[in-house]
């Protein structure tokens, strides 16, 4: 039986309105409550991610975000977020729609989420294909939280070295981790 109300984008567009609502208050106090931190991982050739070529260069299939000590300008809306992070003492401001994100964690909590995504340049690509790709650890970016040009700061592959809450310690986090996917709630063959 085909599935024409298609249950799988409508769960998918629920549990992005998760992160939406996250980000839209982290935006409206200007910073995170308690120890919670976010990796969040998008697909940097997907439709509407605007990034610096720099970032897209560097990294040409997806990366991974960190939003915990130091970001500006964050915005919100319906389909997408904006926010300013620096990457190896650069100021960038990154561009991404809610449908190019593949997942989400907060290690604070041990909470994740992770999306079927299409990628922007191959419209075959079945979501479980994409799904099993996972990210070599030099495409995971630690991101500064407010940069600010008067102040010194490390670069992100010396902050990645050193912070207790890098993405080494991601995995370790993760092995107890609520992943919600969206696979348990597909009708099998």
């Amino acid at each position: 039986m085909q599935d024409h109300i298609r249950y799988d984008i409508l769960a998918q567009e629920a549990l992005r309105g998760v992160i939406r609502k996250v980000l839209t208050e982290v935006a409206a106090t200007g910073s995170l409550p308690g120890e919670h931190h976010f990796f969040i991982t998008f697909l940097t050739n997907a439709p509407g991610v605007r990034i610096s070529a720099y970032l897209r260069e560097k990294y040409t299939e997806q990366m991974t975000i960190v939003i915990q000590h130091q970001f500006w300008d964050l915005k919100v809306t319906d389909s997408y977020f904006e926010i300013g992070l620096s990457f190896s003492d650069k100021p960038e401001k990154l561009h991404i729609p809610f449908a190019a994100i593949r997942g989400f964690y907060d290690p604070s909590v041990n909470f994740e989420l992770e999306f079927d995504t299409m990628m922007a340049d191959n419209e075959d690509v079945v979501p479980s294909e994409i799904a099993e790709y996972v990210p070599a650890e030099e495409e995971t970016v630690e991101a500064d939280e407010a940069f600010s040009a008067s102040e010194e700061k490390k670069p992100a592959e010396e902050v990645e070295a050193t912070d207790d809450t890098d993405t080494a310690g991601k995995d370790e986090d993760k092995s107890g981790a609520d992943v919600v996917s969206l696979d348990a709630f597909r009708k099998k063959n």
